[in-house]
């Protein structure tokens, strides 16, 4: 019998023998409770020497486009939610010297409460899952998960949650990560691989209010079409259809600050993308044609990178298609991730890492996801809302009492992820199936919440004091 051979990673997991059965796999997932208990999970000391967080999101500006920069701050200001999703540079810095067990998946990196949602695949049916990979590197289990909770706890007292139901959120979110694990545990290689969170499947396992809620999310996702977004983003001058400008946030571009139509300079990271697509799919977007171009302002942690939107058409102004260019910078990971040879950090280019991590996180991608470069700049590309959807975590839009239900399909997301990127047996036989671990990160995610509020406090006095310029419209 001939055995595949996997790559030699040089990455910090277990000196195994291979290969090992599944019940083996287990048994080296719950030894590994000797080394790291679940009970350290549960455990935030600040550090002695913290690094003052405004000085990181100051040090991370020095890359963006300098005028975008008071739009961030500005989001960020408005809740410690929205403090959260723009620090995960800051947190990572929190968390990465934590013990760890070793086990390494394609982390998320940027994991909350609202890097959740629908989309399409490519034979248009809805699924639920992570949506959001910018920062997205091989790295520990643990990073995603705490990060998860933590947000669980924010979000919930940004709602109006008391302590008691945060609790239940976040016992909802490692409750289901953990069941989730020990089936997917058993699952062949391939049968896990087309495992998908599927809208049907998903409908069944909530009560009845937050299924009705659920249905009217994957209805109004599958009404978000390319032709709803050519009504939505665009008007008709002159027989031809243009994006519309809402400055800061949207404005079109039809030359470079040299004077070049900005088709002509977007030209060299189009065909570069190109070169990314399967054969097939440069065929297919081969027959579309480059009307307008907008900067978009997106998002929280991204505000402040190269965006933006290109609407194309094909056969008339009835076949639109849209695509967003996102700049892709390295991953807050990176610096902390103890992975050196890894067949899923691509060479060098960081477009290509967000890429190939969303197909493995995700599992059934946007059909045009493709990278490209420009100027020395890394991109990545995407369909812009194609059938894409999520849940307005806000006061007034957001049914305070459905929030555990809600965590629970973010553990269940999550837990597909890792299954998906890194052994699911033996992350299911550390995790168990007990409330131990439950009962350590309820401790955790409390502390990082009550760290997550001094810090936002602390981007308040800076604005306060004129330290970091705040923008009047975001």
């Amino acid at each position: 019998m001939i055995a595949i051979q996997a790559p030699d990673h040089d990455i910090a997991t277990p000196n195994l023998p291979q290969p090992l059965t599944v019940a083996e796999r287990l048994a080296a997932g719950k030894a590994l409770r000797q080394t790291v208990k679940r009970s350290e999970h549960g455990i935030y000391p600040p550090a002695a020497n913290r690094e003052d967080p405004v000085a990181i999101l100051e040090a991370q500006a020095q890359t963006r486009l300098p005028d975008l920069v008071p739009i961030r701050y500005a989001r960020m200001l408005t809740s410690p939610f929205a403090f959260l999703r723009g620090a995960a540079a800051i947190m990572i810095r929190d968390i990465a010297p934590a013990p760890t067990t070793g086990l390494i998946v394609q982390a998320c990196g940027d994991m909350h409460l609202s890097n959740f949602g629908v989309f399409a695949s490519a034979e248009r049916n809805l699924m639920f899952a992570i949506n959001d990979f910018d920062e997205t590197h091989p790295g520990a289990w643990e990073w995603d998960l705490k990060r998860l909770v933590a947000s669980a706890v924010v979000a919930g007292r940004f709602l109006g949650a008391d302590r008691v139901l945060c609790e239940a959120a976040v016992r909802s979110v490692v409750q289901s990560y953990r069941q989730h694990l020990q089936e997917y545990a058993e699952m062949g290689y391939l049968e896990l691989w087309y495992t998908h969170i599927k809208e049907d499947e998903l409908l069944q396992k909530l009560p009845d209010e937050s299924r009705q809620r659920a249905s009217r999310l994957f209805l109004k996702a599958r009404n978000r079409n390319h032709l709803q977004v050519l009504e939505k983003m665009t008007n008709l001058v002159d027989q031809q259809h243009h994006i519309i400008e809402s400055p800061p946030l949207v404005m079109r571009m039809e030359t470079d600050q040299d004077g070049r139509p900005i088709t002509e300079v977007i030209a060299p990271l189009m065909q570069d993308y190109l070169n990314s697509l399967n054969a097939e799919r440069r065929f297919l977007l081969s027959r579309y044609r480059i009307l307008d171009v907008a900067r978009k302002v997106v998002g929280v942690g991204s505000v402040g990178t190269r965006c933006w939107v290109v609407y194309l058409e094909g056969k008339d102004h009835n076949d639109p298609l849209f695509l967003q260019i996102k700049e892709a910078q390295p991953s807050v990971l990176a610096p902390y991730a103890q992975v050196q040879h890894d067949d899923r950090l691509p060479d060098d280019h960081q477009g290509q890492r967000v890429v190939v991590g969303q197909r493995l996180i995700q599992g059934a991608p946007d059909i045009f996801l493709g990278w490209g470069t420009l100027q020395g700049i890394h991109y990545y590309i995407r369909q812009l809302r194609d059938m894409k959807g999520g849940v307005k975590l806000e006061p007034g839009k957001f049914r305070l009492a459905a929030l555990p239900d809600y965590c629970e399909l973010c553990g269940w997301a999550l837990a597909l992820a890792h299954a998906d990127s890194g052994d699911a047996a033996m992350l299911a036989g550390y995790v168990g199936t007990s409330a131990a671990l439950d009962d350590a990160l309820v401790k955790f995610a409390q502390a990082y919440a009550d760290q997550t509020e001094r810090d936002h406090d602390q981007l308040v006095a800076a604005a306060r004091q004129g330290r970091i310029p705040v923008a009047n419209e975001f």
